[in-house]
């Protein structure tokens, strides 16, 4: 009888772990087109923490944006200015300018 209910308690166990740890510590980021690339190919699936130091310039990022993750490259942060095809963009402090490798189709 302990062996049953250890064969189910165990998996029950795993599952609530690992739920718990996607919730709070891991997040999965999709590529859905190929704005990343070549870095990250379309329909790639990337892991990433939750639990981060301070975000740099150069940084693969996962991030929500209308409700959709998205994963982008972080081309500025707060304070910096970027010229892209000569327009010049000033990015405001406490925030980030991000976009994909492949920039004519991000």
């Amino acid at each position: 009888m302990k062996r049953k209910w250890l064969a189910v308690l165990i998996p029950l166990l795993a599952a609530g772990i690992t739920f718990l740890l996607f919730r709070t510590v891991f997040v999965v980021g999709y590529v859905p087109s190929e704005s990343m690339e070549p870095t990250l190919k379309k329909g790639d699936l990337i892991l990433g923490l939750r639990l981060y130091g301070e975000l740099e310039t150069g940084d693969i990022i996962i991030f929500e944006h209308d409700g959709e993750l998205m994963v982008k490259r972080i081309a500025a942060k707060g304070g910096e200015r970027i010229e892209i095809d000569g327009v010049r963009y000033d990015v405001p402090q406490g925030a980030y300018f991000v976009l994909g490798d492949n920039a004519d189709n991000s």
